[in-house]
């Protein structure tokens, strides 16, 4: 089977049926190679999305969104890190949402995200995202406080209310030019603990990991409800959700570059003709640079 339609098996189309439980975050499809081929199959992946970023960047009417979720120690970074590493850095810009700060905190929790949508012709990379709003937030609801929302904002069906907010933010930009792609790295709760304690004996590698890492992963169940009901909620045809095992990371490398390559390769870009005037002045520039000596 294809990559593009190994792919497809992890893209949610029928979310009202979803369940997190169905899904097994060691999976990988059957596939049964080695590193180094696994480093092939992406670097295949890789050059064929260096190719349709430069198409997309001359064709100038769609952009690119690519959504990255996930527990801590899933791979968002290293993932960055790799299936993006042949395309051009001036066409892609990527962001990471933190804890919002006084400013972003006196307007709606979509006013940040949307001054960070991709322009035309670019791909934007959210690393974590507006969807923490539904995440973080839900685990946390104490963190509702600093955004001083009136009292019929704050009810019991804000996450309601947010979801439909997001469905309709993200309708919005699919409407005008943006490829929507979300993906949720479902990486287990023994995988990351083993991460996590390869980060603590590993000295490069200490500097990621704090203590606040293990004191969310006790709260592992509310989490995983809330990635259940977030996905339920906003996987929709112009912005689907995809749950990317996430155990092995050539695995979920794979999966999402063939995702990503797929999806771009159906914009049908092509690169602007010249024609008329614009050629013969072409031809003009032509002679001219040949008759020089």
């Amino acid at each position: 089977m294809k990559l593009d339609q190994i792919a497809k098996r992890f893209r949610i189309d029928k979310p009202d049926t979803f369940k997190l439980a169905d899904h097994d975050p060691g999976d990988t499809a059957g596939l049964t190679i080695d590193k180094g081929d696994a480093k092939d199959l992406l670097k295949e992946g890789i050059d064929k999305l260096s190719d349709l970023q430069e198409k997309l960047y001359a064709d100038n009417r769609w952009s690119v969104l690519i959504v990255l979720q996930a527990m801590d120690a899933a791979g968002k970074d290293s993932l960055i890190e790799h299936v993006m590493s042949g395309v051009n850095p001036q066409g892609v810009q990527v962001f990471s949402f933190k804890e919002p700060s006084k400013e972003e905190l006196d307007h709606t929790f979509l006013w940040r995200i949307a001054q960070r949508a991709p322009e035309r012709g670019r791909i934007g990379i959210f690393n974590r995202s507006h969807y923490e709003e539904v995440l973080v937030v839900r685990v946390h609801p104490e963190y509702l406080k600093a955004q001083r929302l009136p009292d019929t904002a704050n009810g019991k069906d804000i996450w309601h209310q947010r979801f439909d907010d997001i469905r309709g933010f993200e309708k919005h930009l699919a409407r005008n030019g943006t490829l929507i792609l979300k993906f949720f790295l479902n990486v287990s709760r023994d995988e990351q603990r083993k991460r996590f304690l390869d980060r603590i004996d590993e000295p490069a590698k200490r500097w990621k990991f704090s203590m606040g890492d293990v004191k969310e992963r006790a709260l592992w169940p509310k989490y995983m409800e809330a990635y259940e009901d977030m996905i339920r909620e906003t996987s929709t045809p112009e912005a689907p959700w995809y749950v990317i095992p996430a155990d092995h990371k050539w695995f979920s490398r794979l999966v999402v570059s063939a995702a990503i390559v797929d999806a771009i390769e159906n914009l049908k870009l092509e690169f602007p003709r010249i024609e008329g005037a614009a050629l013969e002045e072409l031809e003009k520039a032509k002679a001219a640079l040949k008759a020089e000596k």
